[in-house]
């Protein structure tokens, strides 16, 4: 029976306080499922992979030890398995990430243990595609300065029938930089084509550029817009620091979907302040939620457009993490190829 097949009073008792809901042992349990859904999905494929579910709204660092203690599987979004938390489920034998960066796995501890760990691949690229296409539209089109334009009754009080106090630009005729060239951001750039932009792509910082690319330094300075898709490593934390903002131009837009940590927000902080770029879109911050603040949300101005890690979200997209997990998960148990992450972060 699928999730949203459940009675509403049982369904939420299920998916609040972790219950079983058959009374078998459990053998697989979602640490962090109200980052997923609110029970707008359907779960059959997921509950058919595996024979028992425990499901939690959310895990605190506390929690973790007590409820994998006796799982096979653990499907986490974001929260945290380290050595210590892996070493202590003696049961486990897999771990499936509910999204495409692993950063927040021990991948050695497991690997110590042959225990498996998967990530979800290619499940959100039009949700997320889209989001940038809004981000980049609603910087030109200077959404959030006429949305409030409109609200403090200027235009009711215009002499004309339209405004011209804020410049609007298109798309068309702007050169596109994307940094981190993966199936995201190739959607990214058909879009970018689409309202007749120049794609520029942008070779790994520090390394020859291979042909069709360009190097690093020369897509941030030549780009109207670049658009961040890297996955966040050691190699790529602060890969945007003031010395790459004063690359750029400062007309330029700088858009970033991928991971708050790729950018040193302080540095842009100061760049957007002091014009040294035109403005910027992001759906991610280093910490997130920001519980203990965030400089850029002290950011006055209208060309800051921020929105809280929404760009994968789209239902559809939701509801295909959920199902690719379901394929990890019977993959593995049959000993079919699944997406197994690296030993080691890339």
């Amino acid at each position: 029976m699928g999730y949203n097949a459940i009675p509403e009073s049982k369904r939420l008792r299920a998916f609040r306080n972790g219950e079983s809901r058959n009374g078998d042992v459990m053998r697989a349990v979602f640490l962090d499922f109200g980052s997923v859904t609110r029970g707008d999905l359907d779960c059959t494929k997921l509950e058919n992979a595996i024979s028992s579910w425990q499901y939690y709204d959310e895990t605190s660092p506390q929690q973790i030890v007590e409820r994998i203690k006796t799982a096979e599987v653990v499907v986490s979004s974001k929260t945290f398995l380290d050595r210590a938390v892996i070493d202590s489920a003696s049961h486990l034998k897999l771990i499936c990430i509910a999204a495409t960066g692993y950063n927040n796995v021990d991948l050695n501890a497991a690997a110590e243990r042959n225990i498996g760990v998967c990530n979800v691949r290619n499940y959100a690229t039009d949700s997320v595609a889209q989001h940038v296409a809004m981000l980049m539209l609603n910087l030109v089109r200077r959404f959030v300065e006429y949305q409030s334009y409109i609200k403090h009754g200027k235009w009711q009080a215009c002499a004309h029938f339209c405004s011209l106090d804020y410049g609007i630009e298109d798309l068309s005729g702007k050169i596109l930089g994307i940094i981190g060239y993966g199936e995201l951001s190739r959607a990214v750039g058909k879009i970018g084509q689409a309202f007749g932009m120049q794609l520029r792509i942008a070779e790994h910082k520090g390394q020859p550029p291979r042909s069709g690319r360009l190097s690093f330094e020369e897509v941030l300075s030549e780009s109207d817009f670049i658009s961040l898709h890297c996955p966040l490593t050691a190699q790529t934390h602060h890969l945007i620091t003031r010395n790459e903002l004063a690359l750029m131009k400062s007309t330029a837009y700088l858009i970033n979907t991928a991971r708050g940590k790729l950018i040193n927000e302080a540095d842009l902080f100061e760049s957007l302040i002091a014009g040294g770029i035109a403005g910027a879109a992001l759906d991610v911050l280093s910490e997130e939620p920001p519980t203990k603040g965030n400089i850029l949300l002290t950011y006055p101005r209208p060309n800051l457009i921020i929105t809280p890690h929404i760009a994968w979200t789209s239902q559809a997209a939701r509801q295909c993490l959920l199902d690719k997990i379901a394929d990890n998960i019977t993959h593995f148990f049959e000993g079919k190829p699944y997406n197994k992450v690296p030993e080691q972060p890339e």
